[in-house]
């Protein structure tokens, strides 16, 4: 398999950081929180690779890290310390040391992102078309007739009604919001895609069609992706490989089936006793 992504120790402080910061914090001392200095270690020492194609899971409770991970590779946040490669055919980009310039480009050219809050990724004084049309634009796509086509063939794969394209998002439901997220990242068909918690607070029967939605995308279009979730059957249904976080740290990672019928550390042993959601239980594999 081609790898797309090299992630080596990354790390993540929020707050000043002091040198006992690392050494103070983890899943062995129950607290990501530095009790000399009260800086949060949200990420340290972790690493991963990702290959063309592939769904990556990340898996872990509310504070463990997951989504601070995926925020640092798609420059929402910049890292405290680590390195990360972008493997894009011939190019090689090293991520945590470009410059804004080249970090719009690959964000525009390059990755798509869908966030839990749809109002971080839309655009919510535009139409549902607009946001599709305001990426393209970014992606140096000009004619407007190509536009237009371009976002109904979006709406369309993602089932949102074509005759709704000219209304603003915060008429939709939140079903509906995050299937026009999904449409916006994947306008420039990027070969990278970051999912942070999608499936969050939707109804029962949405996060089954969104799930739905996801594994069709990786399979037609081979996109590889970072699922970041709490829910077992996310991970279950999506994800080949998955890593298990706590406290910011990497505590156990490798094949899904694996982790899930057969988890190693304590931690995973307790997640995976809690109750999979309907629509993941009913299509997981």
């Amino acid at each position: 398999m081609e790898k797309i992504l090299e992630v080596r120790n990354l790390s993540k402080v929020f707050g000043k950081g002091c040198p006992n910061c690392f050494e103070k914090t983890g899943p062995e001392l129950n607290t990501n929180i530095c009790p000399d200095c009260k800086s949060v270690v949200a990420a340290h020492d972790l690493s991963l690779d990702l290959y063309k194609g592939e769904i990556l899971g990340i898996m872990g409770e509310s504070g463990s890290g997951k989504s601070t991970v995926v925020k640092n590779l798609f420059f929402d946040q910049d890292p405290t310390s680590g390195h990360a490669i972008f493997y894009d055919d011939d190019k090689q980009y090293d991520l945590f040391s470009l410059n804004a310039a080249q970090k719009r480009h690959l964000r525009n050219h390059h990755f798509g992102m869908v966030y839990q809050n749809p109002h971080l990724g839309l655009n919510f004084g535009i139409s549902s078309g607009g946001n599709i049309a305001e990426r393209l634009l970014m992606n140096d796509l000009r004619n407007y007739k190509e536009i237009r086509e371009r976002a109904r063939e979006l709406l369309e794969r993602t089932e949102v009604l074509t005759e709704r394209m000219d209304e603003l998002p915060k008429n939709f439901s939140g079903g509906m919001q995050q299937r026009v997220q999904i449409a916006k990242a994947l306008a420039i068909n990027p070969p990278m895609l970051y999912l942070d918690e999608v499936t969050t607070g939707l109804d029962l029967s949405v996060q089954a069609k969104i799930l739905d939605l996801i594994l069709e995308i990786q399979q037609e279009m081979n996109t590889a992706m970072i699922v970041v979730t709490h829910d077992l059957g996310v991970v279950r249904l999506l994800a080949g490989r998955t890593i298990v976080m706590k406290y910011g740290r990497i505590i156990e990672s490798g094949l899904t089936d694996q982790i899930l019928e057969d988890p190693q550390h304590a931690y995973t042993q307790r997640l995976s006793l809690i109750h999979i959601s309907e629509p993941t239980r009913r299509y997981a594999i």
